[in-house]
């Protein structure tokens, strides 16, 4: 799943407007001009595709995925005490992309672990509460797994009915 599709099902579920979304990355610390968002939240062409001439993607990097998902939890929670001299934790080994997807929209919309697996339920997939803690550990740990395109897509799938109905 590339990073643009995820934004664009992330804005769907959660109905966020295109000026929230350049607010929420300006929270994470990236700029994105307005102007810009709409060419962000074009779909990906498929590879056999043919390409149209007036197709004008901007593609997001990891690192900007990430900055947009600190910037969604400061939007949804409100921003966090300060002590002197702290900045945002940065992560010097990201996880796999759709881990780091999971784990940010868990603490942006205040998930608990019964209702991530509520929310699986509602896209389709059925999920044991030790599977979703091994998607949810950092990587290097035993019991670490990757998770998957198709585990991310049911997921944002069950928030969009969760929120949106």
């Amino acid at each position: 799943m590339e990073n643009n599709d995820i934004l664009i099902r992330v804005r769907y579920a959660l109905d966020l407007k295109n000026r929230e979304m350049v607010e929420i990355f300006k929270l994470g610390g990236e700029t994105v001009a307005a102007e810009e968002m709409p060419k962000i939240l074009i779909k990906s062409l498929a590879k056999d595709e043919e390409v149209p001439a007036d197709y004008d993607q901007i593609k997001i990097n990891d690192k900007k995925l990430e900055a947009f998902f600190n910037g969604l939890i400061t939007f949804k929670r409100g921003p966090m005490p300060k002590k002197e001299g702290q900045t945002a934790p940065v992560q010097e080994k990201p996880d796999h992309v759709n881990n780091m997807v999971l784990k940010k929209l868990k603490v942006a919309c205040q998930l608990t672990t019964e209702e991530m697996l509520d929310v699986l339920d509602d896209g389709g997939i059925a999920v044991s509460k030790g599977e979703l803690g091994a998607i949810m550990r950092k990587p290097g740990h035993r019991n670490y797994k990757e998770c998957g395109d198709n585990f991310t897509r049911k997921f944002l799938k069950g928030l969009s009915i969760r929120y949106r109905g």
